[in-house]
């Protein structure tokens, strides 16, 4: 029997004027080896488990990371088990140090685990008879298999089946923590807006209205101007891409940015309606300005102090608060990702410290 596609589902709700976004759970204890990750979570990273006995025979050195690529066919994965995590992807390419990012999260967030509960458990679905999947709560399940191993249970939030708003709910999720990555956050944002756009669908089929802002607002959990704030940091794919390759600017930045560009070429071309020349033309000026906030932009940059040639200079460099010390410089408007001016900064704590 064919799956039915989510408009189908979201129809058949509509129309039958079922609760969407109320699904019924439960909290049970659940065996991690019947648990598989959702690889449609844009923060999911290509990932199999490695067999507690296999785990312990790695931590004693007894299996080697081309012994456990073999047995899993782990090419291009990370391996996650009891203590240890491999990263078996293309070294030193672009998914690799993604994955690194990731794993230290999982590793810090299994260390806590050892020593305490999870707070907030993860959440997951009924796929099968006695298979399930992770709703939200990626890197939490991560922790748990390198925290107690493949082998071991631990406490979820079940819920009786697969909820039709699931990107929804992921979203509402990534929303709330603060400590997640801002690429996560804005491609859950996206997702979110397709299941949004299918309902909104789905009502009009039915002879409903298409669903207000507000309504919007409501079932993805955030306030009118955080989704405005969303809105315009995924109105260009080159922003989304940006982030994922490591772009540090804060949201509000970033919105700042867009906006400035896009009044500057609709008073420069006189126009009211952008097409989709024009919002090329944007994307090209928006991504020259936020090249300079990537990752990778700013590992190539240089810092350095200058020469020193008294050693207490050394000393009182390491042991005092400059910001305390040096009144003619404007800390709180020091711009951290322009090299330039933070060597200029440094060499105005060494000249400081040589002349006192």
């Amino acid at each position: 029997m064919r799956e039915l596609t989510l408009e189908h589902l979201l129809l058949n709700a509509v129309n039958n004027k079922e609760e969407l976004n109320t699904e019924s759970f439960n909290y049970q204890s659940v065996f991690l080896n019947s648990i598989v990750p959702d690889i449609s979570n844009p923060r999911f990273m290509p990932a199999k488990f490695i067999d507690d006995a296999h785990a312990k025979l790695f931590i004693q050195r007894k299996h080697t990371k081309k012994d456990l690529v073999q047995i899993y066919d782990a090419e291009d994965c990370v391996l996650i088990g009891k203590s240890c995590i491999v990263n078996c992807l293309k070294y030193g390419s672009s998914d690799w140090h993604k994955a690194n990012k990731t794993i230290e999260s999982i590793i810090e967030i299994g260390e806590n685990i050892a020593v305490s509960e999870v707070i907030q458990v993860p959440t997951i679905y009924p796929v099968s008879e006695s298979l399930y999947q992770v709703l939200t709560g990626h890197r939490r399940f991560f922790g748990l298999i390198y925290a107690n191993g493949y082998g071991s249970a631990s406490q979820f939030k079940v819920y009786s089946k697969k909820p039709l708003l699931g990107k929804i709910k992921q979203f509402q999720e990534n929303s709330s923590r603060a400590d997640l990555p801002q690429y996560g956050k804005l491609t859950a944002f996206l997702d979110a807006l397709a299941e949004l756009d299918a309902l909104s669908t789905a009502r009009l089929k039915v002879g409903k209205k298409k669903l207000t802002i507000k309504e919007v607002d409501n079932l993805l959990g955030i306030s009118m101007g955080a989704f405005d704030n969303y809105n315009v940091l995924t109105r260009y794919s080159c922003v989304v891409t940006a982030y994922e390759d490591g772009l540090t600017f804060s949201y509000i930045r970033t919105k700042k940015i867009i906006l400035k560009i896009e009044h500057q070429y609709r008073a420069e071309k006189d126009k009211k309606v952008l097409n989709a020349t024009d919002k090329k033309e944007i994307s090209a000026q928006i991504l020259k300005v936020l090249s300079g906030g990537t990752t990778k932009k700013v590992s190539n940059k240089s810092y350095n102090f200058g020469a020193i040639t008294n050693p207490m200079s050394i000393k009182k460099l390491l042991t005092n608060d400059m910001s305390t010390l040096l009144i003619d410089v404007d800390w709180d408007n020091i711009d951290w990702q322009d090299s330039s001016s933070v060597n200029d900064i440094m060499t105005k704590v060494v000249d400081f410290f040589e002349r006192n």
